[in-house]
């Protein structure tokens, strides 16, 4: 059972998250200041500090709790599953969890989306976080799957499945109208990048 202390805790965080974003739409990520998101959220700088680094950091500040779920799921293998299969249960425990109405809302996905897209500093910090996340997740793979996998092979899976889900829902961006939409988008890329990442399931030993 969650305590007092941390509730209040995540109730601060969750409204340093969304002034941010709300300051983020109406100025612009460069023009809004960390004090004005503290006074947003009507608390002060140092605590902004005591929950982030950086207005970055607010951006993505998912992404750590997201990669330990994919890991965790990849890590959970079962004896019957293929490599296809566990990558496409990975996907949709990932999406399901990220398009949660309890997690975020359809305008802050598609804003956050919107300012990484438009933002130099937001898309590099995008890519070290998708580097590092696909290096992660290809370690966890070959690690669920040593006998059928090398590692060569796990980060090609790795980076397929990922590289089409995200180029999906960005590039539907404008078509999409809901959090079931964007779901439906990242899981049908998934499905098509995956067809071809069943041949490794036909594999009896993993390649030199």
């Amino acid at each position: 059972m969650v305590g007092l202390r941390e509730r209040k805790k995540q109730r601060t965080r969750q409204a340093l998250i969304e002034a941010a974003l709300r300051l983020f739409s109406e100025k612009g990520f460069e023009e809004t200041t960390l004090a004005e998101i503290a006074a947003a959220a009507d608390v002060s700088t140092r605590t902004f500090f005591s929950y982030f680094a950086s207005k970055e950091d607010v951006v993505f500040h998912d992404s750590a709790e997201r990669l330990d779920r994919a890991v965790a799921v990849l890590a959970g293998r079962q004896p019957g599953d293929t490599v296809a299969g566990l990558l496409l249960r990975l996907v949709d425990e990932s999406l399901r969890w990220a398009t949660s109405e309890e997690n975020i809302t359809f305008e802050d996905a598609r804003l956050r989306l919107r300012l990484v897209l438009g933002e130099p500093a937001l898309q590099a910090r995008a890519l070290q976080v998708l580097f590092d996340d696909q290096l992660r997740l290809a370690k966890a793979l070959h690690e669920a799957f040593p006998e059928r996998l090398t590692p060569v092979d796990a980060a090609a899976a790795v980076g397929a499945m990922a590289g089409a889900v995200k180029a999906a829902i960005v590039a539907n961006l404008d078509e999409e109208r809901s959090l079931q939409e964007i779901y439906e988008t990242g899981r049908r890329a998934a499905e098509v990048a995956l067809s071809g990442v069943r041949s490794l399931d036909d594999a009896k030993t993993p390649a030199g």
